[in-house]
């Protein structure tokens, strides 16, 4: 499939991999923030693919990578409260961030 060539599919997967190992890890009492986290990792990927798949139309293609970026403004707030609530190491934090900005510039720039 096409996405799969994509650098910014690719970081995402990297990032949602790299997530799904870190909530793992968290105490109890933290389920709501992990279970928002997946779902936004989710949409931002799965968004990304339909609107690449989309070559009929190119307003319904660029709708699809709106979603998909305002997927990753949401994962990287729950980055940030992650590491508010001492969940995450802010070295981790700035890592993951700097994937999903990467992401976000080569998304904004597909035609």
């Amino acid at each position: 499939m096409n996405h799969e060539k994509l650098e910014c599919y690719k970081e995402l997967m990297k990032t949602a991999e790299e997530t799904a190992k870190g909530v793992a890890k968290w105490p109890r009492g933290y389920s709501y923030l992990a279970d928002q986290l997946r779902r936004a990792m989710i949409s931002a990927i799965l968004n990304l693919c339909e609107g690449n798949g989309k070559r009929s139309s190119r307003i319904e293609r660029r709708r699809f990578f709106e979603i998909s970026l305002g997927s990753i403004a949401e994962v990287m707030a729950s980055l940030d409260l992650a590491h508010t609530f001492g969940l995450l190491k802010q070295a981790e934090q700035e890592r993951l961030k700097s994937l999903l900005k990467a992401a976000y510039v080569k998304i904004n720039a597909l035609p």
